[in-house]
């Protein structure tokens, strides 16, 4: 009865259920345990250990595997504050230059390739300015 049990065929049907599993829950770390089953499978195959061993084995490799993960995406997250599709916020500190005068607080600037509506001190035409924030579509400056 236990003899399908000790085969490495159960390993590596198990490393594709958790696979599966992966791709069901993304974000999960079931993909790390379908890697021990594979590893298991193939001390399984090689060196025929009893079914006690063979699962201290997957226990052993799946703890080791999740801590190297934990441990390698635990330093590559993106801070809570990431500007990320924030085009306005990655704007700030953008040198750009008068189109349309800045009088009375209002005006145009030449933001890359496009015109954007601006508010600031009066500056004239030409003059180069500083994005400093943005307020909806409309980009404050500050003079250089």
């Amino acid at each position: 009865m236990t003899g399908w049990l000790v085969s490495p065929w159960t390993w590596l049907i198990a490393a594709a259920v958790l696979a599966g599993l992966e791709i069901v829950s993304p974000g999960a770390f079931m993909i790390w345990l379908a890697g021990a089953a594979v590893v298991t499978a193939a001390i399984a195959w090689a060196f025929a250990p009893p079914l006690v061993a063979q699962s201290a084995i997957f226990v052993g490799l799946a703890m080791i595997a999740v801590l190297i993960a934990r441990r390698w995406f635990g330093q590559r997250r993106l801070p809570a504050d990431t500007e990320l599709n924030q085009r306005a916020t990655r704007m700030v500190g953008t040198l750009v230059t008068v189109l349309d005068p800045l009088i009375a607080g209002r005006g145009r600037v030449q933001v890359g390739d496009s015109p954007w509506s601006a508010s600031g001190p009066d500056l004239p035409v030409g003059a180069t300015a500083r994005i400093v924030r943005v307020d909806g579509t409309t980009v404050v400056v500050e003079p250089v």
